[in-house]
């Protein structure tokens, strides 16, 4: 899925520049499936809201339909981070909000983008992700 899914964004004007091993993470709220996940860095000319519609008619042609929120999905393409820093219009925040707090996220990403820094926080995504995961001491 993740393979026809990247060869679908290079079919969209837009490069595929790198891209991370997909690794396994388990769901946020009810759903009870694994589901299986991996960045990209993504080169295009398109500004980010045309980005987001051409992830989403994506989605779409990969049978997602939107709805329940936290439900079961067959894909689900975000913008994380951009060049241009950070960006908000209706229906979409760049960096994207949940993403520092989010492994699956992070983890793929930092090992394709290390040096890449999220512009509210200024930290390189390997920073982050270290932060993340970090083990914490016992109180």
């Amino acid at each position: 899925m993740i393979d026809a899914a990247i060869e679908a964004l290079e079919a969209a004007d837009t490069a595929v520049e790198a891209r991370s091993a997909t690794i396994g993470s388990a769901p946020l709220g009810p759903s009870r499936r694994r589901y299986a996940n991996a960045a990209a860095v993504v080169r295009t000319a398109l500004e980010p809201e045309a980005l987001l519609d051409v992830l989403q008619g994506i989605e779409r042609r990969f049978g997602r339909r939107r709805g329940q929120r936290w439900g079961a999905r067959v894909l689900d393409l975000d913008i994380v981070l951009w060049t241009g820093g950070a960006f908000v219009a209706p229906g979409l925040v760049v960096p994207h909000p949940e993403f520092r707090r989010r492994g699956f996220v992070l983890a793929p990403a930092a090992t394709i983008a290390p040096a890449w820094r999220d512009p509210v926080t200024v930290l390189t995504l390997r920073q982050l992700h270290a932060r993340l995961t970090r083990a914490e001491p016992l109180a």
